[in-house]
């Protein structure tokens, strides 16, 4: 008799564990979306492993029935890049935030996106660190007043979307915590994506910077803050009766004002292409930050590159079909040995 699949559903994917994060925070609707999307990847639950480092969003492996590693601070692309590659079966999903991914994880971070290891990176950004109780973090705003900047902040920024694609990243994507409909549709394009899928997610920290995104996330200012990233569309954002658009030249956006019922094509508005060789298209629309401009939601980037693990892979098998199986005892008894006695 042939055995069925058993259906899984979210509460599947849910552990017995108590959720201890802030009330009104917004890694529980980012969990409660997590959960929903797994059972739709069509895996086994056993090959899902949830990897994160140090801070709030780094509870995460808790809350999720899967494998999952605690890992220490900034870590966790090393810890899920060495999962993938000895095991590239496996759905590898590394949740971090703004101050363990861009700080001390920075250079972790870096090296794992440029290598576009077969992974998917969660960034939580609530430009905050909440965990150690309200210092700036990497992401933090000119002039923010924290415990650790009482003056204002005086570091320049680092914008997660620019500092992926910096790296080479294949997949970038920015959404938003209390969206489900399209943080739920971020996670699966980032599972579909061979490579590296890294997504910004803006999350709201009620505690030390409440309403950082409140202009994105609220519905009624959304439709004058946000611009939906659709492909092939122009990029054009604003009620019915105040339409713009953005135009790119010489790699510059600016502002088109758009008439009632005007074609965004002739007015040189730029139709978004996710699948842009050169990077630089998605730079420009990186470079789009409020008040100035509309901020930028949904896929910036979606570019096919051979991932590590299955370049890792090749050069094994090669390497066997050459050499035949490894020896390890043989390997360690090669060579000049020593025998350390009493």
């Amino acid at each position: 008799m042939a055995e069925t699949t058993p259906v899984l559903t979210a509460k599947d994917f849910t552990s017995n564990q108590d959720v201890r994060w802030c009330p009104g925070c917004g890694d529980y609707s980012i969990l409660a979306n997590v959960q929903r999307v797994m059972p739709e990847l069509g895996l086994p639950r056993e090959n899902f492993v949830f990897v994160s480092g140090i801070g709030c969003s780094s509870r995460f492996p808790y809350y999720m029935n899967t494998y999952g590693m605690h890992t220490i601070h900034g870590r966790a692309p090393a810890f899920a890049t060495g999962i993938k590659a000895a095991r590239p079966e496996l759905s590898v999903w590394v949740v971090t935030g703004d101050g363990d991914g861009l700080s001390i994880g920075g250079n972790h971070l870096l090296h794992t996106i440029r290598r576009n290891v077969d992974l998917q990176i969660l960034l939580f950004n609530n430009r905050v660190y909440g965990l150690t109780k309200g210092q700036y973090s990497p992401t933090s705003r000119i002039g923010m007043k924290t415990k650790s900047t009482p003056d204002g902040a005086i570091d320049h920024p680092i914008d997660p979307i620019a500092f992926a694609l910096g790296a080479g990243a294949t997949f970038v994507a920015r959404t938003i915590d209390v969206h489900a409909p399209h943080l739920q549709e971020m996670l699966r394009r980032a599972h579909e994506h061979k490579g590296t899928a890294f997504i910004e997610i803006l999350q709201n920290c009620p505690v030390y910077n409440d309403d950082e995104w409140i202009e994105v996330e609220d519905r009624k200012s959304r439709i004058e803050a946000a611009l939906d990233l659709e492909d092939g569309q122009p990029l054009v954002w604003g009620a019915e009766d105040q339409r713009r658009g953005i135009r790119i030249e010489n790699g510059i956006p600016s502002i088109v004002h758009l008439g009632a019922g005007e074609d965004p094509v002739n007015k040189g508005i730029a139709i978004h292409h996710e699948r842009h060789e050169s990077p630089a298209y998605a730079f420009a629309l990186a470079s789009l930050q409020r008040p100035d401009f509309p901020l930028p939601i949904g896929v910036f980037r979606a570019v096919e590159k051979p991932p590590y693990d299955a370049l890792l892979e090749q050069q094994v098998q090669s390497a066997i079909a050459r050499r035949g199986k490894g020896d390890l005892a043989a390997l360690l008894n090669s060579g000049d040995t020593w025998t350390v006695g009493d």
